[in-house]
């Protein structure tokens, strides 16, 4: 079986704890390999190591640390297919999934090509007598970042691109279910030419993360995950002085007007609400439909779509719409929430509890589900599902609908879809939620943007990727300069003291 190791100094490293983390094979059930769960001392010497080699690649000048970023692009796209296997291989999505979350991350790498272009200060000239002015972003040390087991390609890279190409050393503690990926990618960081110690990837567990936030080299912290662990990590980190933003959990609603393409709006729900078996934070759970006749339109359309998705293992290439959920865990939990849905009287319109693949019964697999005639009291409207379950909320009226995305106590993705644009511009300026799609079912930001929730899915003034990204990994330091004339009449020099 293998033994997987740390990142440390440019190298891998074995784990010293004893402890380790089974790796599984959702699709099997199977123990494909062990992770190393680092000790406390561990992650301090990782720290320690990486604070140590931080000065020389901070006073790197960006322009070249951008070079950096642009032979990590090249290298990114060479090693695509291995990346993607990799990926599949212990998270269990498909691999046109898995290319499309190594893809995403990717574009953050490019986006930092030009931090040289972010990272200029401002300059005033004569603000006083003799007097200028100038700031300049410096960067913070050693940042870290905590990240999980849904996108451990994206996440990572929307991490570690920035803090990087800031002039930060980053330790990195992806999460223990899925650790080949991120490895993979610091070794490629290595061959684009990022120097020893700059990037340290640290795996474990809870001790870990402990550890990171205890540490007082660790300048800042970045986190995604479910929202209690967010809320954690935030609290003690603020409270040990670090800058840090945490990205929690979701309830992304999806409202469709009477006006809409039902048949767009159905295609829609299908892939945001079933791909990647709903294992992802922008997922669309909870379509909203308004109006008796659009609801009723609108499930027989989906019905037929649910029921002819392929669910299957990576393998089966093409012929798969989304594999197994990642652990025996997950699927545990999503079928009680299930449970708890036909207990508190929805209408289960598509059944997938008794879902069962031959060949792969020990596999973490779980059939789609849809529900109908849901309310807001029951279980599966206001916990986050993270599963292959699509629930529906009827509204009476555009107000109505809008209102139920608004209480809704995540606030990370929402959509609409219509064709009448006063509703549209309406919604996006109202609704209060971090990310808004029109006519767009899932609205993750390109890399030049910002990606970031509202209300209990986000703690932290700053977001992920984009200008935030560089704003959060530096200090601003504003210099202001006043140097005595030496001009005299005729064109000589003097000096002279300052007043």
């Amino acid at each position: 079986m293998q033994e997987l190791t740390h990142w440390i100094n440019g190298q891998h490293v074995k784990g010293t704890s004893g402890r380790f983390a089974d790796v599984m094979n959702p699709a099997t059930g199977e123990v494909q390999a062990r992770v190393p769960l680092a000790t406390k001392a561990e992650l301090d010497a990782a720290v320690a190591d990486a604070a140590k080699a931080q000065p020389a690649w901070g006073a790197t000048n960006p322009q070249k640390r951008g070079r950096v970023m642009m032979a990590m692009v090249g290298l990114i796209n060479r090693d695509m297919d291995k990346l993607a296997e990799a990926l599949s291989r212990e998270h269990g999505k498909t691999i046109p999934d898995a290319k499309g979350d190594v893809q995403r991350g990717l574009e953050v790498i490019e986006y930092c090509i030009g931090a040289a272009e972010m990272l200029k200060g401002d300059f005033t000239d004569a603000a006083g007598p003799g007097i200028d002015m100038y700031s300049m972003r410096q960067p913070l040390g050693v940042a870290a970042g905590i990240t999980p087991f849904n996108f451990p390609a994206m996440i990572p890279l929307w991490k570690m691109g920035p803090a990087l190409s800031c002039g930060n050393a980053f330790i990195l503690k992806p999460s223990e279910r899925d650790p080949t990926v991120p490895l993979m990618l610091a070794e490629l960081f290595k061959e684009a030419g990022l120097p020893d110690g700059i990037l340290q990837v640290i795996n474990g567990d809870k001790d870990s993360v402990d550890a990171i936030l205890d540490n007082e080299t660790v300048q800042a912290i970045g986190f995604v995950g479910s929202t209690p662990i967010a809320e954690y990590i935030y609290g003690r980190g603020c409270s040990n002085g670090k800058r840090v933003q945490c990205f929690g959990g979701a309830k992304n609603h999806m409202i469709i007007m009477p006006d809409a393409d039902l048949d767009q709006a159905a295609d829609a729900l299908i892939g945001a609400g079933y791909g990647a078996a709903g294992e992802r934070c922008m997922a669309i759970s909870v379509a909203v439909p308004v109006g008796k006749e659009t609801a009723d339109r609108l499930i027989e359309k989906l019905v037929p779509r649910i029921e002819k998705l392929k669910v299957g293992p990576y393998t089966a290439g093409n012929d798969v719409d989304y594999g197994p959920v990642v652990t025996a865990a997950a699927k545990e939990n999503i079928l009680k929430l299930v449970e708890s849905g036909v207990e508190q009287g929805a209408k289960l319109v598509v059944d997938g509890r008794g879902f069962n693949l031959q060949g792969y019964e020990n596999g973490y697999f779980v059939g789609p589900h849809l529900f109908d005639d849901v309310t807001t009291d029951m279980d599966i409207y206001k916990k986050e599902i993270f599963g292959p379950v699509l629930c529906t909320l009827r509204a009476e009226t555009y107000e109505e609908a809008l209102g139920y995305a608004m209480d809704h106590e995540y606030g990370n993705g929402t959509a609409i879809f219509t064709r009448d644009g006063d509703t549209a511009r309406n919604f996006a300026s109202r609704i209060n939620v971090g990310m808004v799609g029109i006519n767009v079912p899932i609205p993750v930001p390109l890399a030049y943007h910002t990606f970031g929730g509202w209300k209990k899915s986000g703690f932290g003034d700053l977001n992920q990727h984009g200008p935030d990204a560089f704003r959060f990994y530096t200090r601003t330091k504003t210099v202001t300069s006043r140097w005595p004339s030496g001009l005299k009449e005729g064109g000589e020099f003097h000096f002279k003291a300052m007043d």
